[in-house]
């Protein structure tokens, strides 16, 4: 079974959209900007580290890569099981499960990034990994240091943030250290993530997400809150308000995830944070990512390798990394063209048909070897229309 990851803040860097700029899925972020009134362009391409350390930049930056990566996935058919991001990436999550539509996330994402900027200005705090100790020892250290500091992500076996206070960190590590941690890391964020310092931003927050429609999911998102599998929608309101308080709990999903049969993660975004942890986490489980055009053939080589195949089919997995989809570049009803195409041998930039106005044109070479959509139907944007075996 594959699993669709999102990373969270932190995974960011500047320009790290260079690499989409000429990819179909690009015509997300000129949607994303009117909806955010922001220039989301500028932050992908030109925005530096110090801009993109912003918490209201890097979030929703981050979250645009997620659904870029998410989007060319899916034109290639790629599909999965469940879904789960860490922090900011929980956003991610929810839109590619349907649960709240695109236009929604990125309102979403753009006032959780404010709202944690603004609540970390108003207070001072610091986060610091701490590695190589056990969960039970990193929360008693927070006990002992009796004071403002708590577990903020359980991210991996020996590998968990705290956060609060900036002396009550100090405090805590030094008491970790002395119960056995090899390093703490001091981590380079302006305020104390999940955590009792952002019930400002929980506040904020709740306002516009009492304002969102969510929906049942298509396929299971597993919470940070409870690292449990959610399968309906009702409960969605008060797990992303609860989130912005409470720890991350990363790897009791990912051991979650695994339990349910999950054998491949599949990172959409930037960075390779998440990857890291399964590798860590999940044992003989297949960690892989996509962060640029150029991962997405990869990624279909991973999925069709031998050693995959004898295992069995994957759930979830659509194509071989010989077959891609054609999708709809936009909503409307299809009309293929009047050229007999099924079997036959087409090159990058072929007319297919059109969707309303808007010509359906293959991106590669290949074979056409069936329509998915028939003339007449009403189809929506990104909908599969036709597939391809690729030379």
């Amino acid at each position: 079974m594959i699993c669709f990851t999102y990373p969270g803040q932190g995974s960011q860097e500047a320009k790290m959209g260079l690499d989409w700029v000429d990819h179909p899925s690009w015509e997300l972020v000129a949607e994303a900007s009117q909806v955010a009134g922001r220039d989301i362009t500028h932050l992908l391409l030109h925005a530096d580290d110090d801009e993109l350390r912003q918490t209201r930049n890097s979030q929703l930056a981050t979250f645009m890569v997620s659904m870029i990566a998410l989007d060319a996935v899916a034109r290639v058919g790629i599909e999965t099981t469940c879904h789960a991001g860490h922090s900011l990436g929980e956003y991610s999550a929810l839109v590619a499960a349907g649960v709240i539509d695109f236009a929604d996330g990125v309102r979403l994402v753009t006032e959780r990034g404010e709202a944690m900027q603004v609540a970390a200005e108003e207070q001072d705090g610091t986060m610091a990994a701490i590695v190589g100790l056990d969960d039970n020892l990193v929360e008693q250290a927070c006990t002992q240091a009796a004071g403002e500091v708590w577990v903020a992500n359980y991210n991996a076996p020996g590998q968990v943030v705290i956060a609060g206070s900036p002396a009550m960190v100090g405090t805590a590590s030094t008491i970790a250290k002395d119960l056995g941690a090899k390093r703490v890391i001091p981590l380079p964020v302006g305020g104390a993530f999940h955590t009792p310092y952002m019930a400002s931003a929980r506040e904020r927050l709740q306002k516009v997400i009492g304002q969102t429609e969510f929906r049942a999911p298509d396929h299971p998102v597993y919470a940070n809150v409870d690292a449990s599998a959610h399968t309906n929608y009702e409960n969605w309101a008060d797990l992303l308000s609860m989130q912005l308080t409470s720890p991350v709990r990363w790897r009791q999903s990912l051991h979650n995830m695994c339990d349910a049969g999950c054998t491949t993660f599949v990172e959409l975004g930037p960075g390779a944070v998440l990857t890291g942890t399964v590798k860590r986490t999940a044992k003989g489980a297949k960690p892989l990512k996509v962060n640029s055009p150029a991962d997405i053939d990869a990624v279909l080589e991973a999925l069709a390798s031998p050693t995959v195949v004898a295992a069995g089919p994957l759930e979830g997995e659509a194509l071989f990394a010989t077959e891609r989809l054609v999708v709809s570049p936009a909503a409307g009803i299809f009309q293929p063209t009047t050229e007999p195409l099924t079997g036959a041998a087409v090159s990058a930039g072929h007319l297919l048909g059109q969707v309303g106005a808007s010509e359906v044109r293959t991106p590669w070479n290949g074979i056409v070897m069936g329509f998915l959509a028939v003339e007449g139907e009403r189809v929506a944007a990104s909908q599969p229309i036709a597939w391809l075996r690729t030379h």
